[in-house]
């Protein structure tokens, strides 16, 4: 056993509510991928710390390694025999490969706009979470770079010309992403999981970044409304919540 394997994995994130062990989708990804590999993590929330303003997360820490983002330490985790697609054919890894690109593209804008840049979303349900969970200046502080960073990514990667103001963009994202979830319906199909009978990177993947937008209590949203109709999908989010996440304690 080499050293980083021996040394404890510490996962610093977002914290858990809505019945989610986190709300962050970039957390979810990482959490999901270590219980289907059986990596063991201690989660550490940044809640209510400084963190909360200055940490990138998800952060995993081992040893003197420090990994950001989901696809940098799920790729450590399987350097670490952590491997969930060990089983995996060459064309169901580019099939993988080719879902989470699908996923970036046409889903994530579409997700940043629900929680950070729908107003009556982010008035009622994203800026009071992260504010209550924020030390006090920081309450202040924390949704708006959150909110500003959103719209940035978005309009960095849609607001192509002629297509520069935000107002502009909504359609095309929102329908992209209707897109994108009735793919994943017919992908999935009557499977639990998108590759056999055992979960992999894909599936921490659909489940990270489709969980929030199921299980919050959004005023406003057409997308989550669409999601909620795609049985299978809501019964995939529920049933990996049941079998690799209901021994954990309640979240929200």
């Amino acid at each position: 056993m080499n050293q980083n394997m021996a040394a404890a994995m510490e996962l610093r994130c977002w914290g858990g509510d809505w019945g989610l062990p986190s709300v962050h989708s970039e957390s979810l990804v990482v959490l999901a991928y270590a219980k289907f590999s059986g990596a063991k993590l201690t989660v550490s929330p940044i809640d209510w710390t400084w963190k909360t303003l200055t940490a990138t997360v998800p952060e995993l820490i081992c040893g003197n390694s420090a990994l950001q983002e989901p696809t940098q330490i799920l790729n450590f985790l399987r350097k670490q025999r952590f491997n969930a697609d060990y089983e995996l054919s060459a064309r169901q890894g580019a099939d993988t490969m080719a879902y989470i690109a699908l996923l970036e593209e046409k889903l994530r804008p579409a997700l940043l706009h629900t929680f950070w840049v729908d107003a009556e979303n982010y008035a009622n349900v994203t800026r009071p979470w992260f504010a209550s969970r924020s030390p006090f200046p920081l309450n202040f502080l924390v949704p708006i770079s959150h909110a500003n960073t959103a719209l940035s990514r978005i309009l960095l990667t849609k607001g192509e010309a002629p297509l520069h103001r935000i107002t502009e963009v909504e359609g095309k994202i929102y329908s992209d992403a209707k897109e994108c979830l009735n793919l994943l319906s017919y992908r999935l199909g009557s499977a639990n999981y998108f590759f056999g009978n055992s979960p992999t990177s894909l599936d921490a993947f659909v489940f990270g970044f489709l969980a929030p937008l199921y299980k919050a209590s959004l005023p406003s949203s057409p997308l989550q409304s669409h999601l909620r109709q795609l049985d299978n999908i809501t019964g995939f989010c529920d049933n990996i919540l049941a079998v690799y996440f209901s021994s954990d304690h309640p979240y929200g």
